[in-house]
């Protein structure tokens, strides 16, 4: 039997975890010797009398194979350390999955990509900026990796989706079980021109821990991390970490200063967090031979009119009045009713009305069933 699928039976085997890989993988033997293992030679290796007597018990070629089928008959592409097809960003990482299974097209593994992550309740604002980057970046070539979680991740993923662009999806659980399984729908559409990616073998269900663990796939597949909206304690800034620990580019998107949701991305960029305000402020840190950069309005160097547009950042400028500006504020962080913005802004309902009729007809906000505003 091929080492690969000796290396993927082990990672197979319940209680079986990378560290205890680790161990048998700096052996003075072969994969294939395994096979011949007592159980005294296990535990010589590193392993405990429980993992032992486990793997003497199941470990061998025929247990193998069964799990090699319940895997293909998923429709699942088993990648491992061992194959000459292992992304190379992801092997240059600290601790490099031993096992990766994949859905879609594995040859996103090897194309130019960018992490997009943020927080699992976006305001307003933070929703448009990271839909408006994905869409430019994904544009402009690069594969956009993300986690497939609530928020930001499931935003990213879908503006690329809609745009025909590459994303690749990156589970924090086995490849049977989306989390959230809200997100079922979306994955199926990813699995079809993008690619689904977990180090989990199937039936692992979500719990703590995966998902902290998960983000280093997604920093370490990446030439850098890019977050777009997170407080002090999002998980978001464990992939940051897991970027910088990689030696990747960490990139952050400033946000209003009155929103907790921003105070992360400030903090990586007063530690030294290139921020970003629009596609070419990244793109700019890498030479890469993109596909569609030249068509794109924002970016620079190409002429006087594209520098322009570079300039205003994500969205097309509209001069807005002192009055507008302030409900623009307010609207960035949450949706608000009527009776909202009256209390806090202290302005009679007469003028109050006519700036939101102002801010409606220039396409800024949008009004929602019970009076309530909401940005656009």
């Amino acid at each position: 039997m091929e080492e690969r699928w000796i290396l993927f039976g082990l990672h197979e085997m319940e209680g079986i975890g990378r560290k205890s890989i680790s161990k048998l993988m700096s052996g003075a033997h072969s994969l294939t010797e395994l096979f011949d293992y007592q159980e005294a030679d296990w535990i010589t290796a590193g392993l405990r009398k429980d993992q032992a007597a486990r793997l003497v018990k199941d470990f061998n070629a025929s247990w193998i194979e069964y799990r090699r089928e319940q895997v293909y008959n998923r429709g699942l592409k088993v990648i491992t350390y061992l194959d000459s097809n292992y992304p190379v960003l992801m092997k240059e990482t600290v601790q490099p999955p031993w096992i990766m299974y994949a859905r879609g097209d594995i040859e996103l593994l090897h194309t130019p990509s960018i992490a997009m992550v943020g927080t699992r309740l976006p305001t307003v604002y933070g929703r448009k900026v990271s839909e408006k980057l994905a869409s430019q970046l994904s544009q402009a070539g690069l594969t956009i990796v993300s986690g497939l979680a609530r928020g930001i991740d499931r935003v990213c993923h879908e503006a690329v989706v809609r745009e025909g662009g590459k994303t690749i999806a990156v589970f924090g659980t086995g490849m049977d079980y989306v989390y959230p399984p809200e997100n079922t729908g979306l994955a199926e559409q990813i699995a079809e021109t993008g690619l689904l990616l977990s180090e989990y073998p199937l039936g692992t269900r979500a719990r703590q821990g995966l998902f902290p663990e998960r983000n280093r796939i997604i920093a370490g597949l990446t030439l850098g991390t890019l977050v777009v909206e997170a407080d002090l304690r999002s998980g978001s800034l464990i992939t940051a970490d897991a970027a910088l620990e990689a030696g990747r580019d960490v990139f952050a998107v400033p946000g209003p200063i009155t929103s907790p949701k921003s105070r992360g991305a400030h903090n990586l960029i007063r530690q030294g967090a290139k921020l970003v305000t629009c596609a070419a402020d990244l793109l700019e840190e890498y030479r890469l031979d993109l596909p569609n950069t030249k068509q794109l309005p924002y970016n620079r160097g190409r002429s006087a009119e594209m520098q322009g547009h570079a300039e205003e950042g994500l969205f097309t400028k509209v001069q807005l009045s002192a009055d507008e500006q302030r409900i623009i504020v307010l609207l960035e962080q949450e949706e608000q009713s009527l009776d909202q913005l009256i209390d806090q802004l202290g302005w009679d309902f007469g003028h109050l009305h006519s700036v939101l009729l102002s801010l409606i007809i220039k396409k800024q906000i949008t009004q929602l069933p019970g009076t309530k505003y909401a940005r656009v």
